[in-house]
C-alpha cells in the first residue's frame, strides 16, 4: 500500500492512503490502525470530546506519577470529586503562547503538501507493523466517528477536533491515541469480543482506565464492571474512575455545550480546566469592519468545530505575528509571548444583511495584515447576543462600547 509521508521540524505526520493514518503531534503518536499501534499500551477508553475535568482524570490513572499530576492537579479547578466554582483562582490566566504555536505548527504540517516515502515508516502490508516498546505507552483509545453519529446518521461537531484533542493530550503526558473507525463491524462486537481482540490482542493492553458509565459493545450492552470482569481473565487491571461533579452536576460535554449555547463561556472554562478556544485561517470577507473603524481577522474554523452561541465575546488571540517574524510568511507566527485582546462576534451580521455565519475577531489596539494566518482564540466572557441595529452609525457606537466592555472584562482578569 502507498504510504505517504511529511517530516517538518520536529512533527511528522504518516498517511497511508485508503485505511491507515498517522500522525505524531508534538509527543503523541495518532494511528486509526491496529496494525500501526505502538504496544504494548496502557489504556485509557472513551470518547473524551473536550478532553474535560473528568476526562482527565481517567486519564490520569494511567499516566506516572509526573504526567498524573500533569493531568489533575496543575489545572486551576480543584479535582475534588464535588468541587465548587468559587474554588478557581486563576482560570482566566493566558494560555501558554508557546503551546499555542506548537498547535498551529501542527496544523500546518498536516495542511501540506504530502511527499514521497522516505522509507522510515514500517509498510501498513506487512505481516506485523506495530512498534514494540520497551515501556507500555500511555495510550488514550477513542472512536471516530463518535457512535451518536453514526448511529443517527447525524453530524456532531466536536469540541475538540483532532488537532486539538491532540494538543491537549500532549500536554497531559498522553503518548498516543488510536482512534478506531467506528463501523458496522466494530458496533457488532459483543462487549468480550471488543476486550480480546481489540484491547488485548490489537493493543497488548497491560491496564485499562474508564469512568463508571462506560457503555461498550453491541448494543451497548458492556458496562465497566463488564470491562474489569473480561480483562481479569487476562490479569489486566481495570481502574473505574468514579463520575467528576460540579456545584452537584456531573462534568460531561453535553453541559459544556449547554454552556456555551447559553452564553457562559466562563461556566465552560471551569467544566473544561481552560478557556474554550477556536483555532482557524484567516480568511478574505467582506472588508466591512475597515470601512467603519473597526477592520476584523474573519476566522475560517474546522466544519466539525463546535460553535457558541452568536454573539459578541470578549477574547485573547494568540499567533499574532511580531514585526520581525519570518514564519509568519507561511501562515504560522512563533507566537513568542504576545497576547492580544479582542472582541469577537460569532453571527450573520443582520445590520449589514449578512446572509451566513462569520466568526470576526477585533484586535484591540493592535494593526496589521493577518491574511491567511492561523490564530487562536479562547472565549473569555460573553458581552451581549446579537443584535440588528437601525443604522451603520448605531452599529459603530455599540461595536465603541462592546470594546469598552471586553477591555475592562480583560484587565479584570
Amino acid at each position: 500500500m502507498l504510504l505517504d509521508t511529511i517530516e517538518i521540524s520536529d512533527t511528522r505526520y504518516t498517511t497511508a492512503l485508503m485505511d491507515c493514518l498517522y500522525v505524531r503531534m508534538l509527543s503523541v503518536w495518532i494511528t486509526s490502525s491496529l496494525q500501526s499501534a505502538r504496544v504494548p499500551t496502557n489504556i485509557a477508553l472513551g470518547n473524551f470530546d473536550g478532553v474535560h475535568l473528568g476526562h482527565r482524570q481517567v486519564m490520569a490513572a494511567i499516566l506516572d506519577d509526573r504526567a498524573s499530576q500533569n493531568a489533575t492537579s496543575a489545572l486551576p479547578l480543584s479535582t475534588s470529586s464535588n468541587a465548587s466554582l468559587s474554588t478557581i483562582s486563576d482560570l482566566r490566566r493566558p494560555l501558554s503562547s508557546q503551546s499555542v504555536a506548537a498547535l498551529h505548527q501542527s496544523i500546518a504540517d498536516e495542511n501540506s503538501s504530502w511527499t514521497r516515502p522516505t522509507g522510515s515508516t514500517v509498510p501498513a502490508n506487512s505481516t506485523d507493523s506495530r512498534l514494540l516498546e520497551a515501556q507500555p505507552l500511555a495510550t488514550v483509545v477513542t472512536f471516530a466517528p463518535h457512535p451518536q453519529e453514526y448511529f443517527s446518521g447525524t453530524s456532531r461537531p466536536l469540541l475538540t477536533p483532532i488537532a486539538e484533542k491532540t494538543w491537549q493530550l500532549a500536554q497531559l503526558g498522553i503518548e498516543q491515541l488510536v482512534t478506531l473507525p467506528f463501523d458496522q463491524a466494530l458496533a457488532e462486537l459483543s462487549p468480550q469480543d471488543f476486550v480480546e481482540q481489540i484491547l488485548i490482542k490489537g493493543l497488548n493492553a497491560q491496564q485499562i482506565s474508564v469512568g463508571n458509565d462506560f457503555r461498550f459493545g453491541k448494543g451497548r450492552s458492556g458496562s465497566a464492571d463488564g470491562l474489569r470482569a473480561i480483562a481479569a481473565k487476562h490479569n489486566i487491571p481495570v481502574t473505574q474512575v468514579s463520575l467528576k461533579h460540579e456545584q452537584g452536576d456531573r462534568i460531561s460535554s453535553s453541559r459544556i455545550r449547554s454552556a456555551l449555547q447559553t452564553g457562559h463561556p466562563d461556566i465552560a472554562a471551569q467544566l473544561l480546566g481552560r478557556p474554550y478556544t477556536l483555532t482557524g485561517k484567516v480568511v478574505k470577507g467582506k472588508q466591512l469592519g475597515r470601512t467603519i473603524g473597526f477592520p476584523t481577522a474573519n476566522l475560517k474554523v474546522p466544519s466539525n468545530k463546535y460553535l457558541p452561541r452568536t454573539g459578541v465575546y470578549s477574547v485573547r488571540v494568540y499567533g499574532v505575528p511580531n514585526a520581525n517574524d519570518a514564519s509568519a510568511t507561511a501562515g504560522i507566527a512563533d507566537c513568542g509571548t504576545q497576547v492580544i485582546n479582542g472582541v469577537m462576534n460569532i453571527g450573520n451580521r443582520p445590520t449589514v444583511d449578512g446572509q451566513s455565519l462569520s466568526i470576526e475577531v477585533h484586535l484591540l489596539d493592535w494593526a496589521g495584515d493577518l491574511y491567511d494566518q492561523l490564530l487562536t482564540v479562547s472565549l473569555e466572557g460573553f458581552v451581549r447576543a446579537e443584535e440588528k441595529f437601525e443604522s451603520i452609525e448605531q452599529l459603530k457606537r455599540q461595536i465603541a462600547a462592546d470594546c469598552g466592555v471586553a477591555i475592562a472584562a480583560l484587565k479584570s482578569a
